[in-house]
């Protein structure tokens, strides 16, 4: 087991068992058990006890390419022995690329998947393997997914391409979605805030523009058309940065950060945090503790930079700890905790 580091006079960081390749996205099973996807394509069970690890088996094929591969991951907390699981992955049909969601049943017990299902599979496939989104949370018998425009910014416009969009999926009707806000470009952070059940995301501008937004039923978010971004050649994109037609962001970063995963911390083990939300950085290697008052971020702090690498997933522990994923071949997870709390 690895040594912890000292963040400061009361926080230590520590990884967890091995090297992870690209983990990219993660969830409890329960307060001493974590499922991380690998966007190479695998599941990895983590008991964070005693820092063994073991691959699920029943796996789909996983294609990966560029920023596609095994994404996100989110499990249905309930009392049976089995959890259901809900993963996003790619696919390749014909040398083009689309985004799937699958349902599955793990058997703890075993380290597997049975009775897999494919949930939904994008209209939009093209060869580009860019802007996914794919963070998943659930809501009661709702599925929430981001999706990103694959690189191709009109679609995030057009009702009918579910590309650049946020979708609703019925789980007690697989088979149908429906797109739930619109006008998103690289939607990568999704979390459901504990405090009023509403849906927070976040997404990539191009240079500059990443913003935080509060995700509304039949909203439009206005990308491409209003972005506070510009070009990365340089020059304006669209009609400029705000318009009474469109939703305007909580929050905008201005250098971009390239945010990553998204999570409130709602626990006691850091007192300061509480009510606030926690962010990656993928660009700094950062870790944002962004402040929020009367339901609106107000200003942010850097929780420490540049010691594990690029930040890609942030979840919150039972106990209160902060757990994050890095971005690297050899990547991992790791744990922030208080001294005393260890």
């Amino acid at each position: 087991m690895v040594s912890p580091k000292l963040v400061n006079s009361e926080i230590y960081l520590k990884r967890i068992g091995s090297d992870l390749e690209y983990p990219w996205g993660m969830d409890f099973i329960d307060e001493n058990t974590i499922l991380v996807t690998q966007k190479t394509g695998k599941i990895i069970k983590i008991n964070l006890k005693n820092e063994i690890f073991e691959e699920i088996n029943g796996l789909p094929t996983i294609f990966f390419k560029g920023q596609g591969g095994l994404l996100d991951i989110t499990v249905k907390k309930n009392k049976s022995s089995n959890k259901f699981i809900y993963f996003c992955n790619i696919v390749e049909k014909n040398g083009k690329l689309g985004t799937v969601i699958h349902r599955g049943e793990l058997v703890l017990n075993k380290s597997k998947i049975k009775n897999l299902m494919l949930i939904f599979e994008s209209n939009h496939y093209s060869k580009s393997s860019k802007h996914f989104g794919c963070r998943l949370v659930l809501k009661k018998d709702m599925l929430y997914a981001s999706l990103g425009d694959r690189g191709k910014r009109d679609t995030a416009q057009n009702i009918n391409d579910d590309s650049g969009s946020i979708i609703e999926i019925d789980l007690n009707n697989s088979n149908s979605y429906k797109i739930y806000s619109l006008g998103h470009r690289n939607p990568q952070g999704l979390t459901i805030n504990p405090f009023n059940n509403q849906i927070w995301s976040h997404e990539h501008g191009p240079r500059g523009g990443d913003e935080i937004n509060i995700i509304k039923k039949d909203k439009n978010y206005g990308w491409p058309i209003i972005t506070s971004g510009e070009e990365y050649f340089g020059g304006k994109i669209g009609e400029g940065s705000y318009s009474p037609e469109y939703e305007s962001p909580l929050w905008t970063w201005i250098p971009s950060i390239a945010p990553s995963g998204m999570a409130f911390y709602d626990r006691n083990m850091f007192e300061n945090f509480k009510g606030h939300l926690l962010i990656g950085s993928l660009k700094f290697k950062s870790l944002y503790l962004v402040k929020i008052k009367d339901n609106l971020p107000i200003n942010e702090e850097i929780i420490f930079q540049n010691k594990i690498g690029r930040i890609r997933d942030v979840e919150v522990g039972m106990d209160g700890s902060i757990y994050l994923l890095t971005d690297e071949k050899n990547g991992g997870l790791f744990r922030l905790y208080k001294k005393e709390l260890k």
